[in-house]
């Protein structure tokens, strides 16, 4: 056998209260000693069941009743196991999993535990799988931290795991899985929770570990972009079956079946064409349902006529935001830290328009718009209200008119299960803006619930189910449904499809898209992908650590980033074509989001005071000079 793992006909099959379901059948592939295969489909596909029967650890309602899982171990002179027939919880395959095979899990937070520093988990990890000295660990530990590129892993080992960003918990994970020197590493969505700055610097980390250690990698993933940049060859997954395998050129070159052609239409691209739509593989239908909730008041508020206003729906000027933070102390007894979350941020969003909001995490855009819906009190600035002519402060608003205005401007939340209370019907969810604003009596309220399930592309029968009975998607529809009960004017759009699959994404999309054209919607999209905000957006506002350092229409911006973070921005989104590969030397190994580190005239040192400078055509950079014409010629 010169493969390293070999899977033949495997089948896995889930033992529910309502029958047997089969959630992998008849899956073959193979993985080469020091290869990259990538397992890529949708949420259900079964790519994550395949991981779990591979390292023993499916959930004791699933049983492997078919197939083989061969591995080939260079430990043992490539002798050959059948995973698939050595009980999970035996010596052999406690000695394969951790120590042969190891896994790296989608989010790091929840893979780590909050209580034990990272040194200890590590520990754990290699004393299981190795024969080691407590002293030659220290040093095994700390060569591991330093090879996936922490900057002080004698620090580290002592660091508790909510003490790092995403992306150094991340690379925690990876310490873990790769601590003991496996055979193969199986990453489960590594990147699907991280920034896309973040995303390529970890798919760069595990190619270079990879090389460097000799041993082969499964990744599992729903991302084409990261499929292009890190596989050599690639299996497609759906419904527990293989519906297409090749090398990577054969999958982007010359795609042969029609679910791998509609995922790949369904990837939001820059080159997509002015009008372009995407194409979901399950388009969701509303019918004329939009334009009836357009027309229809319904005992609510008719949506607000169109305004001749020339002043923009809202205007921030000046917005700065400060935290104090506890640096020590069991009790908070310690000194106390400023952290300057907005920093003098200014920007208009006109009506009908969508303004894209783009940053890496923590770089203040959730709290910007916490500020703008009054759930957060900025220290400085105004944030003004167009009523229809008559400009409105939204700062000055308290008791009664502030809950009234509420009704104007709505949220959608990123994570589409959290946001929804799961001991609440769906007809209680999407009814209880119109029951706390006192909108309709219950025989209107039932009726335009019906009609917001409708208008969202969801059965008007399942009114009565709960949040855990949908998909990730159709409960992400039911967030939209709830933020538009209220006919609002504008709805601020906090990364809403960043957990979603690519299809379900596309979905999501275009029906925000058809919202935004039928009812005349203002949006503010939240992203960190430039992909998904350059479909959606007319123009795009760029921030990093609290500041707002360009402003462009999204044309101008893509064609001619200007400011240096904007580039390292572009540089880090994955694209789904093999010959358009990520540029990590553009990202600045990692200090794109670092001040102090951008070139003249963008660098923040202190010694300059900055400003957002006008290029031409509406296009701003923060700067405390204007930039040489070469640097912002199209």
């Amino acid at each position: 056998m010169t493969d390293l793992l070999e899977i033949k006909d495997l089948r896995v099959t889930f033992n529910l209260p309502e029958g047997k379901l089969e959630a992998v059948r008849g899956v073959d592939f193979r993985i080469r000693p020091g290869g990259t295969v990538a397992l890529v489909g949708e949420s259900g596909s079964g790519k994550s069941v395949i991981s779990q029967a591979i390292m023993g650890i499916l959930p004791k309602t699933a049983a492997i009743t078919g197939g083989q899982i061969l591995f080939a171990d260079p430990l043992a002179d490539g002798a050959v196991v059948d995973i698939a027939k050595i009980p999970p919880d035996s010596k052999e395959m406690r000695a394969i999993r951790g120590g042969r095979i190891s896994i790296i899990f989608q989010e790091p937070m929840t893979a780590l535990s909050p209580v034990h520093t990272v040194g200890n988990q590590i520990r754990e990890a290699l004393e299981l799988h190795r024969a080691v000295r407590p002293e030659e660990s220290e040093g095994i530990m700390l060569e591991m931290l330093q090879l996936v590129g922490f900057p002080d892993p004698a620090k580290t080992l002592k660091t508790y795991p909510f003490e790092l960003s995403g992306g150094l918990r991340q690379r925690a994970v990876i310490s873990m899985a790769l601590v003991c020197r496996p055979a193969l590493l199986i990453a489960d969505e590594p990147t699907t929770a991280l920034d896309v700055t973040i995303q390529a610097q970890i798919l760069k980390l595990l190619q270079e570990l990879r090389d460097a250690l000799g041993m082969s990698v499964l990744m599992i993933t729903h991302d084409l972009g990261v499929v292009a940049n890190v596989a050599e060859d690639v299996v497609v997954m759906y419904h527990g079956e293989i519906m297409e395998r090749g090398s990577l050129d054969q999958i982007f070159g010359a795609p042969e079946h029609p679910y791998l052609k509609a995922l790949l239409r369904a990837v939001p691209r820059f080159d997509m064409e002015p009008g372009e739509r995407l194409v979901p593989i399950r388009e969701i239908k509303t019918g004329e349902t939009i334009q009836q909730w357009a027309q229809r008041g319904n005992g609510a508020r008719a949506l607000p006529p169109k305004s001749d206003s020339a002043a923009p729906l809202l205007q921030v000027e000046h917005l700065t935001k400060r935290f104090s933070i506890r640096k020590s102390g069991l009790f908070g007894t310690g000194e106390k830290e400023q952290i300057l979350a907005v920093d003098d941020v200014s920007f208009a969003v006109r009506r009908g328009e969508c303004l894209g909001l783009v940053g890496e995490s923590g770089c203040g855009k959730t709290t910007l718009s916490k500020m703008i819906m009054r759930a957060l009190t900025p220290d400085n600035g105004s944030i003004t209200f167009d009523d229809h002519g008559q400009p409105l402060d939204l700062l000055s608003l308290k008791g009664a008119e502030l809950i009234k205005f509420r009704q104007r401007i709505q949220f959608m939340f990123q994570d589409p299960f959290s946001s929804l209370n799961p001991r609440m019907s769906v007809f209680e969810i999407i009814s209880e803006p119109l029951l706390i604003h006192g909108i309709g009596n219950a025989e209107e309220r039932a009726h335009m619930v019906e009609e917001l399930m409708g208008l969202v592309g969801l059965d008007r029968r399942h009114l009565r189910r709960y949040p855990h009975s949908f998909s990730g998607g159709q409960r992400q529809r039911i967030g939209i449904a709830r933020a538009l009960a209220l006919k609002p004017e504008l709805l601020i759009c906090d990364e809403p499809v960043s957990a979603l699959d690519v299809s379900i994404q596309a979905q999501i999309l275009n029906l925000l898209k058809d919202l935004q054209s039928a009812l005349g919607l203002t949006y503010i999209f939240i992203s960190h992908n430039l992909a998904v905000v350059d479909y959606i957006a007319d123009r795009i506002a760029v921030m990093c650590r609290g500041r707002l350092v360009e402003l462009a229409p999204r044309d101008l911006l893509f064609k001619n980033p200007t400011h240096p973070y904007t580039k390292a921005l572009l540089a880090a989104v994955p694209e789904p074509d093999p010959n358009h590969r990520l540029d990590l030397t553009a990202l600045m190994q990692g200090r794109a989001s670092d001040p102090a580190t951008w070139p003249e005239p963008y660098r923040v040192d202190g010694s300059r005071e900055l400003a957002m400078i006008h290029l031409k055509d509406g296009h701003y950079v923060r700067a405390w000079a204007k930039p040489a014409p070469a640097t912002v010629e199209v």
